[in-house]
């Protein structure tokens, strides 16, 4: 018996935030990536990408905060001007096939910078910018992720591990924090410029999903995963959703 388009892309959405989650992130681009090979309605792929976000990353932030991984004095600097970066980005207007070769160019470029950097130690020290610069990297990855639709970590957390700005467990937890605050910013700007879009029946078996995968893999980044193990994922992951993005939509290769 053939399963629903529905069961599968739920399946599938557990797995991405299953994987995603145990790294800090909320999955937006897998969900995005998902979603567009079964709908060609770009608006209800993004609202459904950003909704699936917040689904993952609040119960994360949650256990995070528990565990005591959110520090808010080192947290806030960076997050808080993404918020309304991102609320501003999300009302810019990109045609889909322009957002995923975009999307898919800063994805690679992450990975790579992340690559070149895998063999370096850990640093438990201060953060090697100020409050200042911390701000202005914040704002600018948040207007880029409500631009595109995603929460933002994918691009924060190869950065911030390339200058050893803590440890890859406190990196997630401020890249969860970080999709949290962009995703919600992002869907009301999408909702202010009347491109919100949702099925209601699919939602709910994908935030079902969502939060399953989310929560077990944020329990792997804290208890089981390793720091360099937690690093690697994050420079394979985000190199193969932006690989898989580009060749998709500039030559129509499906990997």
């Amino acid at each position: 018996m053939a399963l629903s388009p529905e069961i599968v892309i739920s399946i599938l959405f557990f797995i991405a935030a299953l994987f995603y989650s145990s790294i800090g992130f909320g999955g937006g681009s897998s969900y995005l990536a998902v979603m567009s090979l079964f709908y060609t309605d770009f608006q209800l792929i993004r609202t459904v990408a950003l909704v699936c976000n917040v689904a993952v990353v609040l119960g994360s932030v949650i256990l995070f905060y528990r565990n005591g991984l959110i520090d808010w004095k080192r947290f806030l600097p960076i997050a808080g001007l993404s918020i309304p970066a991102a609320f501003i980005g999300a009302q810019f207007k990109l045609s889909q096939h322009l957002f995923f070769i975009l999307l898919g160019a800063a994805l690679i470029a992450s990975a790579l910078m992340l690559f070149l950097k895998s063999s370096d130690g850990e640093s438990d020290g201060p953060p090697k910018h100020t409050h200042k610069a911390s701000a202005l990297f914040g704002g600018g990855i948040g207007f880029l992720s409500g631009m595109v639709g995603i929460g933002g970590g994918i691009f924060l957390s190869p950065v911030l591990n390339i200058i050893h700005w803590d440890t890859p467990r406190k990196i997630a937890a401020l890249a969860s924090f970080f999709i949290l605050v962009n995703s919600l910013a992002g869907i009301g700007g999408l909702a202010v410029s009347n491109s919100f879009r949702l099925e209601l029946p699919l939602l709910f078996y994908l935030i079902i999903a969502v939060v399953a995968g989310g929560q077990i893999g944020s329990r792997l980044t804290i208890k089981t995963l390793s720091p360099k193990l937690i690093k690697s994922l994050t420079a394979c992951l985000v190199l193969y959703v932006g690989i898989r993005l580009v060749l998709l939509h500039t030559l129509g290769i499906e990997i």
